[in-house]
């Protein structure tokens, strides 16, 4: 499965333009659906210096995404490359109900 997640007031307490403390349930969830070999895709507004801050932060607790705000190459393949990220989970602070781990899933 593909996962699209968010980075500010998602994986972290949202500070932005800072960084905030890492959220556990999103490091734990983050860890799982990588050994479980489902693909991780930070889905974020960040660029620029503002994303290279982020990324460092993710690997100061060895989260690695797969992509960033980008499509996997198999389905560019399949349907061209689009602005819209596919995924089969979106998790974001900004979902209907704020954040979810979709536990079930993994």
């Amino acid at each position: 499965m593909i996962y699209a997640i968010d980075f500010d007031g998602t994986i972290v307490e949202d500070k932005y333009p800072g960084i905030g403390e890492i959220e556990i349930n999103a490091l734990v969830f983050i860890n799982r659906l990588k050994q479980c070999g489902h693909r991780f895709i930070l889905h974020t507004c960040r660029h620029g210096q503002s994303l290279r801050e982020a990324l460092e932060f993710l690997r100061q607790f060895d989260i690695e995404p797969d992509y960033i705000n980008e499509n996997v190459p198999e389905l560019i393949a399949k349907y061209g490359d689009c602005r819209k990220i596919y995924a089969d989970v979106y998790i974001d602070d900004h979902n209907s109900g704020g954040v979810r781990w979709p536990w079930e899933t993994l």
